[in-house]
């Protein structure tokens, strides 16, 4: 059996030593180097090609998206960026790196609870398994997709027929499609939007910073009983499913995980689906799995506008895949599509498209 082969970049040396471990206790990988730098890192890509790279963000000399930014233009491979996450500065820096071309974001298993050290480490591992076998292609300026939308019957937003929220759900590779699609959205955007995104714990907030720094649009983690107001973003916080009520505000829940996460894009959809029913846009971005598909389907079933990201331009097609497979998207399009589609489904506010 062919390895994994892999290439771990950390400076600190304990660290680096205790990623090696955790990584070699599978029998399906070989770390085939270990370098303290960017600098480093990127020269061992260069002569040695590894099916993935373990990134640290804060090292010396070059730091880990500077080094990600010049792997992904020079000689691109899988990069998976490993960070703790008690800094949001921290974070931050992780998520400019995957805007970069990483392409995963995890932390390090450097707890205090042993239990929780061991989720961590059977996490990291499994998600290097994964990532290798992800395809990715050289990066440029230009890279995020700006395909024009395609011709398709859009309907002219009005009164009647006003969308009441758009539901976004993604998990890997999806920050950077996040950032790409809220950057292309007006100040008065004419409908609120509510965010599943599957992240390790404690990335939130970077998040929310990293999407602030690029979009018009007001970004926050949600919270229990707000109303959601037009040109407002809300993600899903740690570990609780987010959805609607009845009378429309935001509803967080503890209840149990669904396709084994929590939140899920499945409780997001089917609450948007029961509340709302057709004045609702459901999207299903990059992702593995199958999270959302079928309610997915079940928002197109209802009357919905119901929005697929293409496999062009996926990381990974599981999640939106299935979900045309299931014939459950209206719309398929390349990530740089849809912000404009939404535009053309949602509208303006009446201020905004005065103004």
């Amino acid at each position: 059996m062919t390895k994994i082969k892999v290439l771990v970049a950390e400076d600190s040396a304990v660290v680096r030593m205790l990623l090696v471990h955790l990584l070699e206790t599978d029998p399906a990988i070989e770390v085939v180097g270990q370098v303290s730098d960017g600098q480093a890192a990127v020269a061992f890509v260069q002569a040695t090609t590894p099916d993935a790279v373990l990134m640290d963000i804060h090292m010396p000399r070059m730091n880990g998206f500077e080094a990600t930014r010049r792997i992904m233009e020079t000689q691109p491979v899988p990069i998976i960026v490993c960070s703790a996450t008690a800094d949001t500065r921290d974070t931050v820096v992780a998520f400019q790196a995957m805007e970069a071309g990483a392409i995963a974001c995890i932390e390090k298993p450097l707890g205090s609870a042993w239990g929780d050290d061991q989720a961590k480490a059977a996490h990291l591992v499994q998600t290097v398994k994964l990532m290798s076998e992800v395809k990715v292609v050289r990066r440029t300026a230009a890279a995020g997709g700006s395909a024009k939308a395609r011709t398709v019957p859009l309907p002219a937003p009005s009164v009647a027929a006003r969308v009441k929220a758009v539901g976004i759900g993604a998990s890997t590779g999806g920050p950077a499609v996040l950032q790409t699609l809220l950057a292309g959205l007006p100040e008065g955007f004419a409908a609120p939007i509510l965010v599943v995104q599957h992240l390790a714990p404690g990335f939130l907030p970077g998040l929310v910073a990293w999407l602030t720094a690029s979009t018009r649009l007001a970004v926050e983690i949600a919270r229990d009983g707000v109303y959601p107001l037009p040109g407002h973003v809300y993600l899903a916080p740690d570990d609780c499913h987010m959805g609607v009520s009845a009378g429309g505000a935001i509803v967080l829940s503890r209840a149990s995980k669904e396709s084994h996460v929590r939140p899920a894009v499945s409780f997001l959809f089917r609450s948007l689906a029961q509340v709302y029913g057709p004045r609702v846009i459901g999207v299903l971005l990059t992702g593995m799995g199958r999270d959302g598909a079928d309610e997915l389907r079940n928002m197109r079933d209802l009357g919905a506008t119901t929005i697929a990201q293409d496999e062009a331009s996926s990381v990974v097609h599981g999640m939106p895949g299935v979900a045309i497979a299931l014939g459950a998207a209206s719309l398929v399009l390349a990530s740089g599509q849809i912000a404009d589609t939404l535009v053309a489904l949602v509208g303006l506010h009446t201020t905004a498209a005065r103004s």
